[in-house]
């Protein structure tokens, strides 16, 4: 997979190796090894971070599911997402907290996502924490889907479904994704700062 960079982010990429150090050996080498380059990407990748946005939200832990899912005036509910397989928990009314939006430009599987996040020390946000972004920011989810893969709910048939939300056939919709399988190149994850 190439990813999406303009000649411009090249050009600048380059310009900031070469104030650092970077010598014509360096790229020639680079050019002559796939495996070289795939370790200084690997490097690289190890340091960067991948929050693209955060947003502060309002959860209010004093509400039911039903109450915090109403309230995102979504156009499509999963019938599943109830109080049963997703309990809200929290103390408290009302939390002012600020959510972070990951974004990895790649396929990934969820554990590699949690992993991430703890790495640059956060968590996967909770279906309370997922539906006050949706209060919060309405449009967000017709650019892109939005993975909250702390809650988690076991079905019957033995999969592991996460809320999601989404755009779907021009209506906002509240939906459950596999946690065990690829997450899509556009999707983004929420999470939270550990305390």
């Amino acid at each position: 997979m190439v990813a999406d960079v303009s000649l411009g982010q090249a050009h600048e990429a380059e310009i900031t190796l070469r104030k650092a150090g970077a010598t014509p050996d360096f790229w020639t080498n680079i050019a002559q090894s796939e495996e070289l380059a795939r370790e200084v990407v690997e490097l690289v990748m190890a340091v960067v971070s991948y929050i693209i946005a955060t947003y502060k939200v309002a959860v209010d832990y004093g509400q039911s599911l039903a109450e915090m899912i109403k309230a995102g005036n979504y156009d499509w509910v999963n019938n599943d997402i109830t109080q049963e397989h997703f309990p809200v928990s929290g103390q408290g009314k009302q939390q002012d907290i600020e959510v972070a939006l990951f974004h990895f430009n790649k396929v990934m599987k969820s554990d590699q996502v949690i992993a991430r996040m703890r790495k640059e020390g956060y968590r996967p946000a909770t279906i309370a924490e997922l539906l006050a972004l949706g209060v919060s920011q309405p449009e967000l989810q017709k650019q892109f889907p939005i993975i909250a893969l702390g809650s988690v709910w076991r079905f019957p048939g033995g999969g592991r479904l996460v809320p999601c939300l989404g755009w779907l056939s021009g209506e906002r919709s509240l939906g459950l994704g596999c946690l065990g399988g690829d997450w899509l190149v556009g999707c983004r994850f929420v999470g939270l700062r550990n305390a």
